[in-house]
């Protein structure tokens, strides 16, 4: 991570696949989780894709308003990889793009491939007081462009390959 978040708070992020979000009780059904476990909302964030949210812009506004009521945040995974029109970062109550791993892949230090897209994106989120997550940092010309460019915070195989649960607990515990 280019900053430690972890630190700050657990927060829980999950992928929200379309069959999910599109279902009729899938707010219900989240609603019941909550009081069934005693969970905070506030230490959820829901991860979807642009396709996703533009498949039915008004039902996913609606949708995302009532998660956003509950202190829930509301992520853009894979951003920049769909065909939807940039007016719905406005529409909708989003905290978190998240930069798909392919214009990350992108930056190699050289001229040509200089991570124009990536910078914009890191510029755009930045205006809109969106939080930018950059996906998919295998190196440290990639993680020297993304602080250099304000990015602050990042994922990827450069910080840790996936763990178990066991290590991951190790991993927080010892800080890192």
């Amino acid at each position: 991570m280019l900053s430690q978040p972890w630190c700050k708070a657990a927060l829980i992020s999950s992928h929200v696949s379309a069959m999910e979000f599109r279902h009729r009780d899938y707010f219900d059904h989240a609603l019941a989780i909550f009081k069934a476990t005693g969970a905070d909302p506030v230490w959820l964030q829901l991860e979807l894709t642009e396709s996703v949210l533009m498949r039915d812009v008004a039902a996913s506004a609606g949708l995302l308003a009532k998660f956003k009521a509950m202190g829930v945040q509301i992520a853009v995974d894979d951003f920049g990889t769909g065909y939807s029109s940039l007016s719905y970062l406005n529409q909708f109550p989003i905290d978190v793009l998240k930069i798909d791993q392919s214009f990350v892949r992108a930056i190699d230090g050289s001229a040509e491939r200089n991570g124009a897209i990536v910078s914009a994106v890191i510029g755009m989120g930045r205006s809109l007081h969106q939080r930018v997550i950059a996906e998919g940092i295998e190196n440290a010309v990639q993680l020297a462009f993304l602080k250099l460019h304000g990015c602050g915070e990042g994922q990827g195989y450069f910080f840790s390959k996936p763990v178990d649960a066991d290590r991951m607990r190790a991993m927080l515990h010892a800080g890192g």
